[in-house]
């Protein structure tokens, strides 16, 4: 039998503590009376673990049998030695042992006297006996005979910097070869003046196309590296450009109540109903390039120059004239277009608030901005200037925001260059996580100031002051409306229940509202509440919307006595409304002209009863009947490309006396009917790249309804496709 080597050494560790069945934790009871599992008391039991290595190489000797021995020679315990040159043993009771680690072709080595008291943590070094000889293993965990020389330094000059090239016999490896050299950073690591530009390699694994790592990227390809998608520098190294294009194309059909056209063609059109039935079609480019200065997707950007100019083109068609333009000689079809600049500013960043990312910006020019979760009550693209940043680590967000308001184009939507003399003042402030985690609340201001105008939209109608009251009776009577808004909104989910919600409360005055003949104060207000549960695939919704009324009592702005009076109706600035519905509501997306009158009933994306000439270029009006909504839906992830949608609404007037008094009528019932929908939306490649959405819905009036209008059922179908590059 061949003898240790001098060197050679046995470390055995006893009871480590990853190992140790019931180990104390100092501070804890006894291990005894500590039941981890409940029910069950663990036993006193310790575990020996230990490592054989060679002093020279400090690599595991593999293959050593490993014995424990009781004091009188019994075995209770047998292990070898892994790849590592690691033992253990497991379960063992306290006692005195006799530990004996043998292999072929070394001398044996015997511990005797190995106490265990029990379950604890005790280190102990076991050294061979000077003289012997020890056979080392290699870095593959092969013993070997003789050990190799060292790796002489390596040649700068070889082809293979770093690398050892050539073999020495005085630092002998456990195999005759001596061990490799860490290579110097050089051999690992290549400077690169424009990390961005490094080259990918060619990925042809499967000889076939697919999206593999390191796909070639081209410049019509949104999905990988694209220079013109903000992945690389457009020039420098914190300068980028990101490009994207969206195509919108809207199809619309629906059955409105509508008048019957001043010239009729057909015998049975002169009714006070006409054919409702109308077709519209509309095409939108919207073209956006976006020029910013960054560092991280972190960071906050320090500077940004934006342009978006959007195209559109639309078509519609009726069935009775007078509805297309103001001129029946116009016909009952009608094509449009008109180019707009959607957005159009400078963002810098003004200071740096901490190393959290916290930053103050400033925005100019023409932007857009929804000061609310919902857009209840302000979505808008217009001039303006707005402060914005985040504190506490992103917890706290803030906007101080001035528009001053752009005349829009009547059939398209889009801004015109014309000045609108509006102007709008908000603040708001968002905080994440507050009161429960996931739950988002906000509080804003918003101060609408609208002045005196007169203005007649693109197709011939009087829209600024709206066409009713004392505007027919006693000529064309500016007015300017000075309305303030203070609300609490809030979105996030509690626990398993999704939340949101908004109330909001408006106070000012409009110097002569024509529908009340005078000067009248505000005091409208405005809730909704919208709770949701998810279960597997299915969202399960309800919720609630009320917009106050206006009623006759002699406090109020339809009151008979005194000059003054207050509306207690509610309306907003702009609102475009994502609630009890949304696009799948008709009541929600179709506008509703109140017949042998200038004005809507409902303007299209909103559920505010306003009765405002236009949403987006007449006034506001708090002289209006309020609605009630209650709402019931579902969203139903099919696949994770398709998603369908149902919803069903209950409307009613909250007051109809504004009604009355605006159409003459002595008695409007409350009820305004049953508002259905049905609706789809597909992403064919998972992304919001390709999203081609569809529905239907119909509104069954109600009694009120039917006071205003007539029993016949209101439907529409629509379909939009929307193509982002």
């Amino acid at each position: 039998m061949r003898s240790w080597p001098s060197h050679a050494v046995f470390v055995c560790l006893l009871g480590l503590p990853g190992l140790v069945l019931g180990q104390a934790v100092p501070g804890a009871p006894p291990t005894s009376s500590v039941q981890r599992i409940p029910g069950h008391i663990p036993r006193n039991t310790a575990s020996l673990q230990g490592t054989v290595t060679d002093p020279q190489t400090r690599l595991g000797i593999p293959g050593v049998k490993i014995s424990l021995l009781r004091a009188a020679g019994v075995a209770v315990g047998e292990s070898s030695t892994n790849a590592e040159g690691v033992f253990r043993l497991l379960d063992l009771a306290p006692g005195t042992y006799e530990l004996k680690a043998e292999k072929d072709g070394f001398q044996p080595l015997d511990l005797k006297g190995l106490l265990i008291k029990g379950p604890e943590t005790k280190d102990l070094g076991l050294v061979s006996i000077a003289g012997a000889t020890l056979a080392t293993k290699g870095p593959s965990g092969i013993p070997g005979v003789v050990p190799s020389p060292a790796a002489p330094p390596s040649s700068p000059t070889g082809p293979y910097p770093g690398l050892r090239t050539a073999q020495s016999s005085s630092s002998p490896g456990p195999l005759g070869i001596a061990p490799e050299q860490v290579p110097p950073d050089s051999a690992n690591f290549a400077k690169e003046p424009d990390r961005w530009d490094v080259p990918m390699p060619v990925w042809d694994r499967y000889g076939k196309g697919g999206e593999f790592p390191y796909t070639k990227p081209h410049w019509y390809d949104p999905f990988n590296r694209n220079r013109l998608k903000g992945d690389q520098p457009i020039f420098g190294q914190t300068w980028f450009f990101n490009f994207t294009g969206t195509s919108i194309t809207g199809l619309d059909v629906r059955r409105l109540p509508v008048p019957s056209g001043v010239s009729a063609e057909q015998a049975d059109s002169s009714d006070f109903f006409g054919r409702g039935e109308q077709g519209s079609a509309s095409q939108s480019f919207r073209l956006s390039f976006d020029l910013f200065e960054g560092d991280t997707s972190f960071r906050p950007i320090d500077f940004r120059i934006r342009f978006t100019p959007e195209f559109n083109l639309n078509f519609l068609q009726t069935r009775e004239r007078g509805l297309v333009n103001i001129d029946v000689r116009d016909g009952i079809n009608r094509f449009d277009t008109h180019v707009g600049l959607q957005e159009g500013f400078v963002e810098a960043k003004i200071h740096d608030l901490g190393p959290n990312f916290d930053f103050v910006s400033i925005r100019a020019g023409i932007q857009q901005f929804v000061s609310d979760f919902r857009g209840f009550i302000f979505a808008e693209e217009q001039p303006g200037i707005r402060l914005f940043g985040n504190l506490r680590s992103n917890r706290i967000n803030y906007n101080l925001a001035y528009f001053y308001f752009l005349e829009k184009n009547t059939n398209s939507g889009l801004n015109t260059f014309d000045p609108r003399h509006q102007q709008v003042y908000i603040g708001n402030v968002y905080i994440q996580d507050s009161f429960f985690k996931g739950y988002t609340t906000e509080f804003s201001f918003h101060y609408n100031r609208d002045d005196p105008t007169i203005h007649f939209d693109d197709n011939g109608f009087l829209v600024r002051p709206a066409p009713v009251g004392l505007v027919v009776n006693d000529g064309i009577l500016q007015h300017g409306i000075r309305a303030y808004y203070l609300g609490w909104a809030s979105n996030g989910h509690i626990k398993r229940l999704n939340v949101s919600h908004a109330f909001y409360q408006a106070l000012g005055h409009d110097t002569l509202n024509p529908i009340a003949g005078r000067r009248v104060d505000i005091n409208g207000r405005m809730a909704a509440l919208e709770l949701s549960v998810d279960k597997d695939w299915v969202r399960l919704r309800s919720s609630f919307f009320w917009a106050s009324g206006d009623s006759a009592d002699r406090s109020n702005a339809l009151g008979l006595s005194g000059r003054g009076g207050t509306a207690h109706g509610f309306d907003t600035i702009v609102d475009e409304t994502q609630f009890a519905g949304g696009a799948f509501s008709f009541f929600d997306q179709q506008g509703i002209r109140l017949t042998s009158t200038g004005i809507a009933l409902t303007n299209p994306g909103s559920l505010l009863v306003s009765l405002r000439s236009n949403k987006e270029e007449g006034q506001a009006n708090f002289v209006n009947p309020g609605v009630y909504i209650f709402n019931l839906g579902a969203d139903f992830n099919v696949t994770p490309k398709l998603k369908a949608f149902v919803n069903a609404n209950y409307l009613q007037f909250d007051r109809t006396e504004p009604l009355q008094i605006l159409l003459f009528q002595n008695r409007i019932r409350h009820s305004i009917g049953t508002d259905t929908g049905l609706g789809l939306q597909y992403r064919p490649p998972l992304t919001e790249n390709i999203v081609i959405t569809a529905g239907v819905s119909d509104l069954v009036p109600g009694a009120g309804f039917q006071d205003i209008y007539n029993k016949r059922v209101l439907i529409s179908g629509f379909s939009t496709i929307k193509l982002t590059f």
